[in-house]
């Protein structure tokens, strides 16, 4: 197991390398620049701040030392919050998307496999067509149409909840993004879980124990919820990096200072920097959970095996 493990973050260095370098390359190669603004600059301070960024060195000796930089740990300085560094802006947003995007897991999981199972359970009633129909619509109506709805009926018409911000952190904050940033990964769950539960009920090691007399609750969670969960848990590692490195929409609709956020404004006033080190933020949450994935794989099916 540590052999593969080891095995599995090796394979991982080059994954990151191409995606670094794509990354530099493409956000250089965009139109614009981090000091293009709508006033522009003197042409003296141009100059000196692309000196000082060194952003008038050589295209190849820029990603050299990015490259360089990025193996020590230093993300450099940003371009936009110029008190800041890269890390700095990352450690202040990184808690909020964790906290956030972890809740938003937790439901969309527990959520999409409960229904799911209940879903299959009671395959072609009145149930399985509710759970879908919600589904269909979790799956179909995009987030930043569910975010602003929450926000125009539990903030605006009944002022339960605040429109927006983090505030004490407290549930009546988010409560609602948490639920605009679940709803379509919930959705997901479900239709895998269902489809997986169906062909799971359906197996000979099933029917056997249902013919043994087992208990239906033994059969279900103890046999056929083990080998449906391979689908969910083969989605789970795209979902929590997407979910756990915040959401772009959300974070800017419910005004949450998170890492989606961050990318937003790095994207839209080029700040080279701070959109790669959220892209390479990404890039190993989806290496770490795409290797608990593999690690969970052997502990739901006994015919995996990694030694």
């Amino acid at each position: 197991m540590l052999r593969f493990v080891l095995r599995r973050l090796l394979s991982a260095v080059p994954t990151l390398f191409v995606v670094v370098t794509l990354s530099f390359f493409l956000m250089r190669f965009a139109p614009g620049g981090p000091f293009n603004m709508e006033r522009p600059l003197p042409p003296q301070i141009m100059a000196n701040m692309i000196r000082v960024y060194h952003l008038d060195d050589p295209l190849w000796r820029q990603y050299l030392t990015y490259l360089g930089n990025v193996l020590h740990g230093d993300f450099g300085p940003s371009y936009i919050y110029r008190d800041f560094t890269i890390l700095q802006l990352m450690g202040q947003s990184l808690p909020y998307s964790l906290t956030l995007g972890a809740l938003a897991l937790l439901i969309a999981v527990v959520g999409g496999v409960g229904l799911g199972t209940v879903a299959a359970l009671r395959q072609n009633s009145a149930v399985d067509v509710a759970v879908m129909s919600i589904a269909n619509i979790g799956i179909t109506v995009p987030n930043f149409v569910v975010g602003p709805v929450l926000a125009l009926i539990f903030a605006v018409l009944l002022g339960w909840l605040p429109a927006g911000g983090w505030g004490d952190g407290s549930p009546r904050f988010l409560v609602m993004p948490m639920i605009a940033l679940a709803l379509p990964e919930l959705a997901v769950f479900a239709r895998l879980m269902r489809g997986a539960m169906l062909e799971a009920l359906r197996a000979d090691h099933i029917r056997t124990a249902r013919a043994y007399g087992l208990p239906a609750r033994v059969t279900v969670v103890g046999h056929a919820m083990r080998a449906a969960l391979l689908p969910v848990v083969t989605y789970l590692a795209p979902s929590a990096a997407q979910l756990l490195t915040g959401s772009v929409v959300i974070e800017t609709i419910f005004g949450i200072p998170g890492v989606g956020r961050y990318f937003v404004l790095g994207a839209l006033n080029r700040d080279y920097t701070l959109v790669m080190a959220t892209v390479v933020l990404i890039s190993v949450f989806i290496v770490v959970f795409n290797l608990i994935v593999d690690l969970l794989y052997a502990l739901l099916d006994p015919r995996v095996r990694y030694d």
